[in-house]
């Protein structure tokens, strides 16, 4: 019998030859080693990683890794992503994707591959705009925002992400933020080792066509008071003095001050991923500042079966009570004539 192979990686084993065309100072850049870093700790082997992609800057993410990867058009990774692990499960199979890619042209492959809890990681890079078209407003803009498509700020109510995760049953939902390698790498590994579709956003930089969007919460100087970082098992804290938490009021989340109104680490909420309703999971996934502290870290992941393994699992059903085995069974089957 074959030993098992230990495998080990460095992040450089899975940089391409190619040169990285990013702007500098994209965002894209740390996604990029975040996961690079974070498939050395998987133990899998180099030819069982497969990174799809669609149309997009993000999208250039499968020429930089030395995986197989295939680069598809505009909003349909998800489908090819769905074709290649149900073909093949034993493939670590890869989403990359955009706001615009996945939540415009290409939102109903999205939602449907979460549905269908397939067992792909999506990760879906949020910087609000459409960059390598060139700075039109894309479904997670702001209302109100100024780019070239909206000249006097759109009109239209955004996308949650998280929101139209959970909305379409998701079980395992994330977020981080492109600079913080520490956190995003970790959740990467988490979601790889999930069983079933995990989404990552990642809440990213464009520096050409929307500049510092998200700098109100990730900002050095404010990150610590206008984030939280979710653990599960763990107290729902934050602040720069780890002096604010989180607690059910009635049926909303409220921010209270650790010392004032009887409030101490007690009487603060747990952080629990692993509940399979959603309702509070929802909430925060949806919470936006100045209101509350956007939360990063997993938000959701829930244990379910998943659709790949099903099928296997009906395929493997019907052949053992089929009584047609092989091609010539199925040639001989139902009417057939003897021609002299």
């Amino acid at each position: 019998m074959e030993e098992p192979r230990t495998i080990k990686y460095t992040p450089k084993d899975f940089k391409s030859d190619q040169e990285v065309r990013w702007c500098p100072g994209c965002g894209d850049h740390a996604v990029l080693n975040s996961v690079q870093k974070a498939l050395t700790e998987l133990g899998i082997p180099k030819e069982k990683f497969a990174f799809i992609s669609g149309i997009g800057c993000s999208s250039r993410f499968p020429y930089y890794m030395d995986t197989y990867g295939f680069h598809g058009i505009h909003g349909r990774a998800a489908a090819i992503a769905t074709g290649v692990k149900t073909a093949n499960p034993e493939l670590s199979v890869w989403d990359i994707t955009g706001d615009g890619d996945a939540l415009a042209i290409g939102g109903n492959h999205f939602i449907h591959a979460i549905r269908r809890n397939i067992d792909i990681n999506i990760i879906l890079f949020n910087n609000e705009i459409y960059g390598l078209t060139k700075g039109q407003y894309s479904p997670t803009s702001n209302r109100g925002l100024m780019t070239k498509t909206s000249p006097f700020g759109t009109v239209e109510e955004p996308f949650s992400v998280g929101e139209l995760v959970v909305g379409a049953k998701g079980k395992f939902f994330a977020r981080t933020v492109d600079s913080n390698v520490t956190l995003s790498t970790q959740i990467y590994i988490e979601a790889a080792r999930h069983k079933g579709t995990s989404v990552v956003e990642v809440l990213q930089n464009c520096v050409i066509f929307n500049d510092g969007i998200h700098e109100v919460v990730t900002g050095k100087d404010v990150r610590e008071e206008r984030t939280i970082i979710l653990k599960h098992g763990e107290p729902m804290i934050f602040g720069k003095e780890h002096d604010k938490g989180l607690v059910l009021d009635g049926l909303k989340l409220r921010v209270v001050k650790l010392g004032e109104e009887g409030y101490n680490e007690k009487n603060i909420l747990v952080h629990d991923a692993h509940e399979p309703n959603p309702g509070i999971q929802y909430m925060l996934a949806n919470m936006k500042y100045p209101e509350y502290p956007v939360a990063l870290g997993v938000i959701r992941s829930v244990d379910d079966h998943s659709y790949e393994a099903d099928v296997e699992n009906q395929i493997e059903t019907i052949k053992k009570d089929a009584t047609i085995k092989c091609m010539d069974d199925l040639l001989m089957s139902g009417s057939t004539w003897t021609i002299d």
